[in-house]
């Protein structure tokens, strides 16, 4: 009924006149809005009108409107109400992009327009339908032949003035007449057919040299006036003219439509609708969901791992460690493979420049739980006192500390032994102290601060300034089980030089719990790019739950931080982007596949075996490797076995296992280990 033209008949029925009443009278104040219209029309209320930044409340409700309230059936996506509630997220800058056309677009509907002549006789409807060729136009063609052969004919005419040349349809020749009454014919007008007035009053030089335009219109698409008026060697204000009566008439619409445009363009307005269509469609492409293979070439890319992309310089270590903020990997894989990994010519003393000046710290990040409790799923497992090695180890900014701390609470782990007991009662009392302080304090010997400043590690009691100490440690337990009391030595002498020891402070936010999840959620988004829900399962268990972390990232939206959608395809659940991060998203997807071998540890954030993809996971432990080729997991190597997962050639198979047991540890840390 809402498409009845006309006065509506209202049935004369109890309901249908307690309805309407209820609606008009209850619902809405239909006798308010006559009083207001009438004032209106009556002059005694001004209307002023304002352009905002977001709508007023009366059009807030109208934009909100359910979509079964809107009676022109455009899909979701292509109702201007969508572009209005969307300013609220974008600067007055960006704004101005909402109605942005594609270039592409633009070109391809150019093409489009253009004719295209196969023969004499195409040409002339050609010629007819665009009104004229100029000069330029018929040289850059190859159409010099057929025009000859047409004015041979008297089909066509060449119409010269001192200001320009037109190759014109014998037809249109009144509509330049009326326009350039002196202009010269080639061949003349008797040939040419237009010897005798046409029947009719002949047309006014302002009607022709509309319909002129309006011919033009039809096979140029957007174009400024100056561009128009240029080849009939008319001024421009003449064909302004023209353009505001086509304009009236609704056949063209005006507006800078070509990116960088620095003046004002005209356009037909069927082809700006099909340049709109097609930007519609090529923006409806752009933000589809990408396959999960895609997504991992992109992780790759952001991380930082791809071939090319390792970063390099002395502010790279930072860039690393800021992404990968609060991820939890065993101890040994941070220098061996993490690291490497992300950084051209890793050199470990930078690690300890940056722990020792305050920057970076590390700990371990959730304390073991007690034998026999269950540890979270795809957490990293532990056995007894686990070698400090495979200790899960956490790197965060040291201003930081206190909201990871706060979110990786104490729990009550086995008992500590008697040498662990002495050395934490000695440093909580002393404080931070350095290792000949310690065990001068504790009275034990070298060797047994070792262990026990192992142990203290491994059950995340004790942390230290540098890395150092922490790497002396993981050294000394491989060289301890191969023997010698001279790698024993150089191991001492290095954990000499580590800085001091400290408890680690749990339990000690110095935030509210929003912010902390706030930061929390931000860390995510650094890492990964865009976040949703199956993914954060590989991160350490001591994360907020999804439901919190979803809270945030709407906020976050609201503002225009972050964007929100469906950005990989399988996944159920809202997903949430970086701005930067969907753009590179989608060059990746473009990108062709280059075919090349991305070897990663088990224990590398972008173990996304079982997470992405289907299957079994693969433990998130050091010796373990995994091999991607174009997103796609290809082989494994776990517990010395190596596993393909897809079909290779004999050579192709022979350079995947040589790829999957390369490993990225460089020269700096071979010569130290």
């Amino acid at each position: 009924a809402e498409n009845l033209s006309g006065a509506r008949e209202i049935p004369d029925h109890p309901l249908v006149r307690q309805t309407i009443a209820d609606c008009l009278c209850e619902a809405m104040d239909i006798e308010g809005l006559e009083r207001l219209l009438a004032r209106l029309e009556a002059g005694e209320i001004e209307v002023v009108a304002r352009d905002l930044r977001e709508p007023s409340p009366l059009a807030l409700e109208a934009l909100a409107a359910r979509p079964y309230a809107y009676l022109d059936g455009a899909p979701l996506e292509e109702r201007r109400t969508q572009a209005v509630m969307s300013r609220r997220s974008f600067s007055p800058e960006n704004a101005a992009d909402l109605g942005r056309l594609d270039p592409e677009a633009i070109a391809r509907v150019r093409s489009e327009a253009w004719p295209q002549a196969r023969d004499a006789d195409e040409l002339y409807d050609a010629l007819a339908t665009i009104g004229f060729l100029s000069a330029q136009e018929a040289t850059t063609t190859d159409w010099a032949e057929w025009l000859q052969a047409l004015a041979r004919e008297g089909r066509a005419s060449r119409l010269r003035t001192p200001e320009t040349s037109l190759w014109v349809a014998a037809e249109r020749l009144p509509e330049f007449r009326a326009i350039f009454p002196e202009a010269a014919l080639d061949p003349g007008p008797a040939k040419a057919g237009v010897a005798a007035p046409a029947a009719g009053a002949p047309p006014s030089p302002e009607e022709a040299l509309t319909e002129i335009l309006r011919a033009r219109l039809e096979g140029l698409g957007p174009i400024s006036p100056d561009a128009l008026a240029a080849p009939l060697g008319l001024p421009r204000e003449r064909a302004l003219a023209a353009l505001a009566r086509l304009e009236r008439e609704g056949f063209v619409l005006r507006g800078r439509f070509t990116p960088g445009a620095e003046s004002e363009e005209w356009c037909e307005r069927r082809l700006l609708a099909r340049i709109h269509g097609y930007t519609v469609k090529r923006l409806r492409a752009e933000i589809e969901p990408v396959a999960a293979r895609d997504f991992l070439r992109f992780l790759c890319h952001w991380q930082r791992v791809a071939e090319g992309e390792p970063l390099e310089g002395p502010d790279a270590l930072d860039a690393v460690i800021g992404q990968l903020e609060g991820f939890a990997a065993p101890a040994g894989a941070w220098e061996s493979e993490i690291l490497p990994a992300r950084l051209q010519g890793y050199d470990p003393h930078s690690l300890d420049d940056r722990c020792l000046s305050g920057r970076l710290a590390w700990a371990r990040a959730r304390m073991r739980p007690a034998e026999g409790a269950a540890g979270a799923e795809g957490s990293i497992p532990s056995r007894g006192t686990s070698p400090v090695r495979t200790t899960p180890i956490t790197f965060f900014a040291r201003r930081h500390a206190a909201i990871w701390m706060a979110v990786s609470p104490s729990g009550n782990g086995p008992p500590l032994s008697a040498r662990a007991q002495k050395i934490a009662a000695f440093i909580g009392e002393k404080g931070a102290s350095f290792f000949d302080e310690i065990a001068e304090g504790a009275g034990l010997l070298r060797p047994e601060v070792e262990e026990a400043l192992g142990e203290l590690v491994g059950e995340g009691l004790l942390t230290c300034d540098s890395f150092g100490g922490l790497r002396a440690l993981i050294l000394r337990s491989g060289k301890k089980r191969r023997g010698g009391r001279r790698r024993e030595r150089l191991c001492a002498f290095g954990i000499e030089d580590a800085g001091r020891w400290a408890l680690t402070r749990r339990n000690e936010a110095t935030s509210p719990a929003t912010e902390a999840t706030l930061h929390l959620a931000r860390a995510l988004l650094r890492r990964y790019g865009v976040v949703f829900f199956s993914l954060i399962a590989r991160e350490a268990p001591f994360l907020p739950p999804w439901r919190e972390l979803l809270r945030v990232y709407r906020r976050l939206e609201a503002r225009g931080e972050i964007r929100g959608g469906r950005f990989v395809a399988g996944f159920a659940g809202e997903h949430f982007a970086l701005p930067e991060a969907v753009g590179l998203l989608r060059e990746v997807r473009k990108r062709p596949a280059d075919g090349a071998f991305l070897s990663l540890s088990g224990a590398d954030p972008l173990n996304l075996l079982g997470i992405l993809f289907p299957g079994p996971r693969l433990p998130a432990l050091e010796g373990n490797r995994l091999l991607y080729r174009d997103g796609l997991p290809i082989a494994t190597l776990s517990g010395g076995a190596v596993q393909f997962l897809a079909r290779l050639e004999e050579r192709s198979e022979w350079e995947a296992k040589k790829a999957l047991l390369r490993s990225p540890l460089p020269a700096a840390l071979a010569a130290l280990a």
